[in-house]
């Protein structure tokens, strides 16, 4: 029978959900684990390639196609670019942290990394430490080259008030811990390393289109529109449309406003969801590995 952390005493919760006698505390272990992380993380090459650069190839490509069609004049007015930004960097928040750890943690269970952590003095919450600054130090990365690539290349403006780069900051953190959190939850989806790929890919590409990444956002069908309201990266991407476009293209939003408050509210219940499902229905061993 699977295990499930913090609330299985048999597995030895116990002893890993605290800092045993003479270890460092849980800050220090999660800095540590977090540099563990990180090495892995840039060994991967690959991965490396995706993270930093599918934001800004994605920008390249869709500023381009979308550049020579109509997608209303409001946007032709301000550029493409400029308007598929706030998207990108949602779509960066949420690659990163969902669909990433999703994938990635489930992997680390298939191959019995997360069971060998399980059975070290190690407490588990210096484990998650890890991967939340994992995730916060390639989220900052990912986001500040995409937004050179954009100021430079195609000069798109960015905020020049300090109240739109405080609303830029709550969102990417908000929108970032909550990816984490939903990421941490989904992984015990995927019934193996090899699926999780399949399962959590497919989850994120619908989201991207029907959440006004891919497309303006106000021309997509009204039930889309009410769907893509339900989950995060469409509120993480209006968020950042706030921060990134004129003020007046507020009246192109489904309520004719940046609902700030709403934003954080969708946000921070999607949060406290992860949180309680993460906590519940968390594996350390695979399904078939009792």
């Amino acid at each position: 029978m699977s295990t499930t952390a913090p609330t299985a005493p048999a597995s030895g919760a116990g002893p890993a959900a605290r800092t045993p006698a003479g270890l460092p505390g849980v800050l220090p272990l999660s800095l540590v684990r977090a540099g563990v992380e990180l090495r892995q993380f840039w060994r991967e090459r690959d991965a490396v390639v995706f993270v930093f650069a599918y934001p800004i190839l994605m920008l390249a490509i869709f500023a381009t196609v979308f550049g020579g069609q109509d997608q209303g004049t409001e946007v032709a007015e301000i550029g493409f670019a400029q308007y598929f930004l706030p998207g990108m960097v949602a779509t960066g928040v949420v690659l990163t942290s969902f669909q990433s750890l999703a994938i990635s943690i489930a992997v680390e269970r298939d191959d019995g990394t997360l069971r060998r952590l399980r059975a070290t003095p190690l407490p588990s919450s210096a484990y998650f430490g890890g991967k939340v600054l994992l995730t916060l130090a390639t989220s900052v990365v990912q986001t500040a080259l995409l937004l050179a690539v954009a100021a430079l290349v195609y000069d798109v403006p960015m905020p020049s008030d300090a109240g739109r780069w405080a609303t830029f900051a709550w969102v990417f953190v908000l929108g970032t811990a909550t990816g984490t959190v939903c990421g941490v939850a989904f992984s015990s989806l995927p019934r193996s390393g090899r699926s999780a790929s399949a399962v959590v890919t497919p989850v994120v590409l619908v989201l991207q289109f029907v959440s006004g990444v891919f497309f303006a956002f106000f021309a997509l069908p009204a039930w889309m529109q009410t769907l893509a309201s339900v989950f995060p990266l469409k509120w993480i991407a209006q968020g950042m449309r706030s921060v990134f476009l004129p003020a007046d293209m507020a009246a192109l939003e489904t309520s004719g406003s940046w609902q700030h408050l709403a934003t954080a509210g969708v946000l921070a219940v999607w949060l406290i969801v992860g949180l309680v499902v993460g906590v519940r229905t968390f594996r350390w061993r695979r399904r078939d590995d009792g």
